[in-house]
């Protein structure tokens, strides 16, 4: 997808909740997922989309993969389609067939207030090494809502390489939609890099977790100045915002924060390359292939 969203019809809110849940490692979460899309729906009729966290469905474990599309998709399209939100369920462990075989993806679908799957995700940066035998993607993902805006997806460790934000704020992206599962002692880390993904692409970052076998929780909302718009604590909760998009377009336009600093468009107006990106040229870095290779440590 290439070139700007086209507002001109677009009303200026659009209301996304981001759901903290429990999330089980053992029994599928798909049916809780479900009760929480009729709650929103009957107590928050403002909001239009709902995001999960990463691996909510059907929890980390990899004996759970299916194909997509797949049975436990079809589900979440049926629950889709009854409460009329548009719906991004976290992610799901995918069975594929690659070049070399079967693999495994860590992917979002996303799904339409119809139920269709518009796009489907898969995640670029596995947390390697420990999830050594998820495959990475190659494609990313940016979709329009008809008089919103464009939203992007990046999943957990994706947030980790600016690149994956940065590339979706160039191909338009308004609002990043970012399920993790993070149940380790650097999720405060994660909370910093949330927002400066935020400020420094000037867009709304929902940085949604699980709890239980899910993660920590201490999900995370910024705007596109880099506020915190919410943080959550460690327990179940949803997180109802209100998207700006008339305010984010004005931003991106005249500054961050009253009129401050553009960095989109100083991003485009750049006099440098960064040939680092190049593989033709990666020797000229010969620091990286000093690190030695991506394993766990003994």
């Amino acid at each position: 997808m290439s070139g700007a969203y086209t507002a001109g019809d677009a009303s200026s809110t659009f209301g996304v909740a981001g759901v903290q849940m429990n999330v089980s490692a053992y029994e599928s979460n798909v049916e809780r997922m479900g009760n929480y899309l009729r709650h929103i729906r009957q107590r928050f009729p403002w909001v239009r989309m709902v995001l999960f966290s990463e691996l909510a469905p059907l929890g980390p474990k990899h004996d759970k993969a299916e194909p997509l599309p797949g049975p436990t998709e079809a589900r979440l399209c049926e629950l889709a389609r009854e409460t009329g939100l548009w719906l991004i369920p976290g992610s799901m462990f995918e069975h594929a067939e690659g070049l070399a075989g079967p693999v495994v993806y860590n992917t979002t679908p996303v799904i339409n207030p119809t139920g269709e799957v518009v796009a489907r995700f898969r995640k670029l940066f596995p947390f390697r090494p420990y999830e050594r035998d998820v495959a990475g993607g190659s494609e990313f993902c940016v979709f329009d809502v008809p008089g919103a805006g464009r939203f992007g997806v990046s999943i957990c460790y994706d947030m980790w390489f600016p690149e994956t934000t940065r590339t979706l704020a160039a191909m338009g992206a308004e609002v990043i939609l970012h399920p993790t599962m993070t149940d380790t002692i650097d999720r405060d880390v994660e909370l910093s890099i949330a927002r400066a993904s935020a400020a420094t692409n000037q867009v709304y970052f929902f940085d949604i977790n699980g709890v239980g076998d899910g993660g920590v929780g201490r999900s995370l909302v910024c705007d596109p100045s880099g506020y915190v718009l919410h943080q959550a604590d460690g327990g179940n909760e949803i997180i109802t915002i209100d998207v700006d998009f008339a305010r984010l377009r004005r931003e991106r336009e005249r500054g961050l924060r009253s009129n401050l600093g553009q960095p989109l468009k100083s991003f485009r107006d750049r006099e440098c390359t960064f040939d680092i990106y190049d593989r033709e040229t990666s020797d000229r870095y010969p620091y990286l292939n000093s690190l030695g290779p991506l394993v766990k440590p003994d």
